[in-house]
């Protein structure tokens, strides 16, 4: 087992350090403490959230122990990684509402009755103002400036919270609170793993090993998947909305959605892959819904959207209108030449002429990346981010 398990990090991680540190772990048959941190600045998880659900599963499965940690205190300070602008802070009422919801969706793919469940407030709010100042001192304000988001900030002249420095401080001390010997998480988390090593030494403990994964795209195909782009696809969605938008992502994306977040072994995935892209997206978005809601959910789901879609001979192929968001229905409609003016493309939502997804549309619809925009019987047009 722990052969194949380092076996498959190997295959979906980008990154592992220190590689022949943890191969030579497993080998040995250690018992391994394995942390993921999630800030809960948002109630659900998405479809992305898979990958690394599904590489702490199989550490369940080896019988390692999985922390989960659950940043309740930084979320209120923001993760910067990958952000050009300081996130917005939430307060102590928002982020526990958000936590209540995750536990939920983290039970569709690991055993809770196996998994170390923590708050980092538990160590973070007992914190000093001491205590803190230590803690920092551990490391210099250049280390934490050289990371990517800070340097393309400081070049472009962006702000920087001075709250944003404690960010990777903060992480990092969760993994000295439990003693991590692993810890995985996407490629936009590099630093901030890579950070929590220089901490653990210098709290005189064995640094952790750790593992990064590709961040999903979501179902515009160009950027990472999000709720704050409006391109995800959530865990908690109704089996019907996981469906459609999993047939909305672009073709070449199949092949890392069947890879990353199908579930499928190696067998079944080929299987997938070899079909052609229309009939492979619907066996991928067949496939997330048994996973995530059952079979029965998935012929439920399929059903409707052949109903809405195959039986109404919406085209194989339908041409995308790149934009910048937000847009509204009137000014997509003729920025994309569905209609040659504002008043023509008002004439067509009063006169029922134009649906969202299937969906009789009004004026105040809100668009979203993925949406497939109809007007009358033979035109389409999908959203996509520009």
């Amino acid at each position: 087992m722990s052969r194949e398990l380092f076996q498959r990090l190997r295959e979906q991680a980008v990154q592992i350090h220190v590689e022949d540190h943890l191969r030579a772990r497993l080998e040995r048959g250690d018992r391994l403490r394995v942390k993921l941190g999630l800030d809960p600045t948002a109630p659900d998880l998405h479809v992305g959230h898979l990958v690394v659900l599904d590489v702490l599963r199989a550490f369940q499965d080896g019988g390692h122990t999985v922390v989960l940690i659950i940043g309740d205190y930084t979320a209120m300070i923001g993760d910067p990684s990958g952000r050009s602008e300081t996130r917005p802070m939430l307060t102590e009422e928002q982020v526990a509402a958000n936590a209540e919801t995750y536990f939920q969706q983290v039970d569709l793919v690991l055993d809770r009755s196996k998994i170390e469940v923590r708050h980092n407030s538990e160590w973070l709010a007992a914190m000093s103002a001491a205590d803190v100042l230590r803690l920092m001192a551990k490391a210099t304000l250049q280390q934490v400036l050289q990371r990517e988001d800070f340097a393309d900030r400081m070049k472009s002249g962006a702000a920087i919270g001075a709250h944003e420095i404690l960010y990777p401080f903060s992480q990092a001390y969760d993994s000295v609170a439990v003693e991590a010997d692993v810890e995985i998480g996407g490629t936009d988390q590099l630093f901030n793993l890579l950070f929590g090593r220089e901490i653990q030494k210098s709290f005189g403990q064995e640094p952790q090993d750790i593992a990064v994964f590709p961040l999903l795209e979501g179902t515009d195909g160009e950027q990472k998947m999000s709720k704050s782009l409006g391109n995800y696809i959530g865990l908690a969605e109704p089996p019907e909305e996981i469906y459609g938008k999993t047939m909305s992502i672009p073709d070449r994306l199949i092949e890392r959605y069947v890879r990353f977040v199908s579930g499928l072994d190696p067998d079944e995935q080929a299987g997938v892959l070899a079909m052609k892209p229309r009939d492979g997206k619907a066996a991928l978005a067949r496939q997330l819904v048994a996973r995530l809601r059952g079979p029965d959910a998935a012929d439920r789901a399929e059903h409707d959207f052949d109903t809405k879609f195959r039986k109404r001979e919406t085209p194989e192929q339908i041409d995308e209108f790149q934009t910048g968001f937000p847009i509204r229905l009137i000014e997509a409609m003729v920025k994309s030449g569905l209609a040659r003016s504002n008043g023509e493309a008002r004439r067509l939502i009063e006169q029922r002429g134009v649906k969202i997804d299937s969906k009789i549309a009004t004026a105040d619809d809100p668009l979203k990346p993925g949406n497939v925009v109809q007007v009358g019987k033979r035109r389409w047009i999908r959203i996509v981010v520009k």
